[in-house]
């Protein structure tokens, strides 16, 4: 519950100065490279500038060491099931090794067969480990934006973003205030959540101990009580607005002007370099076939 995700985290580095119409153009090609991306060695690729933009934010090499958490959680539960569901051809038409089968042979013998379903392959490890990867890449990204971004400034450059639905008589200013009203209570609900967990626990409920069965029990404790603070609170929030006088229709001003500078111009040129790096790679006009561990063993799928 101290995670500082989904917060804004007050400072004074020069990602927290960008743009924040920039970063969310950034933090979105970011995350459709990492699905476009077909082995790691271009996910690593990927993740360095990310990395160095975490480090400048956070100025803590253990704070991204944090985020690997839940990838890892998600890889493991996905691993297991990989190993029951993924199909795999080990073999060729002519009843051969496959080429990467050849190579992977010389490590370690894998597939490993647990039964009728089940065998564990190379196949299985790299699905796993790409999709933690592309996982901590989406969680490092959307940390990235959140925590050096204030929620009016986020909101704002959301709303300069969704311009062009405006000509579609669509009322985008609405969704912008939804999203506002999301991320205001996005630190609400973790420290409404610490402050349910610690009053659970003084009644003896216990969370961490148990078999699976208790635990579930023991949690819908935290649960319960944390929907029906966030309707309360939503109610009085509604309320209050209400009260104002608030019309989600009226015309509004604008007093925030955000001006690009060029650390947003760096910006837009490490995600043009980006693409164009992913685009070269899936074209195969970078040749890095040549490279025997690149081309035939680390495929992310």
């Amino acid at each position: 519950m101290n995670s500082n995700y989904g917060r804004y985290m007050m400072n004074d580095t020069v990602v927290h100065r960008m743009d924040p119409r920039f970063k969310i153009v950034f933090i979105i090609i970011y995350i459709v490279l990492t699905f476009v991306a077909k082995d790691f060695i271009t996910l690593g690729i990927i993740l360095v500038p990310l990395l160095v933009l975490f480090l400048i934010e956070t100025k803590s090499p253990t704070a991204f060491l944090r985020l690997w958490i839940m990838p890892l959680l998600i890889g493991f539960f996905l691993f297991w099931v990989n190993i029951y569901t993924m199909k795999v051809d080990v073999y060729d038409s002519a009843g051969q090794w496959t080429e990467k089968y050849k190579a992977l042979k010389q490590w370690y013998p894998l597939p490993i067969h647990l039964g009728k379903s089940f065998h564990i392959s190379w196949e299985v490890i790299a699905r796993t480990l790409g999709l933690v990867v592309r996982v901590y890449i989406m969680i490092m990204a959307t940390s990235l934006m959140i925590n050096t971004t204030k929620p009016m400034l986020l909101s704002k450059a959301i709303d300069d973003l969704l311009l062009p639905l405006k000509l579609l008589f669509i009322p985008t200013h609405v969704i912008v205030m939804i999203i506002y009203i999301a991320l205001r209570f996005i630190p609400t609900l973790l420290e409404e959540a610490q402050r349910i967990t610690k009053a659970q626990a003084s009644r003896g409920v216990d969370f961490k101990n148990g078999k699976f069965k208790d635990k579930v029990k023991s949690f819908t404790t935290l649960i319960i009580p944390l929907f029906v603070t966030a309707f309360s609170k939503a109610e009085d929030l509604s309320n209050a607005m209400e009260t104002r006088g608030y019309n989600p229709y009226a015309k509004r001003t604008k007093y925030r002007l955000i001006i690009p500078t060029w650390r947003d111009i760096f910006l837009v040129l490490i995600a043009a370099w980006a693409i164009t790096y992913v685009v070269l790679v899936d074209k195969q006009i970078i040749p890095t076939k040549q490279v025997f561990w690149y081309a035939n063993t680390f495929f992310a799928f």
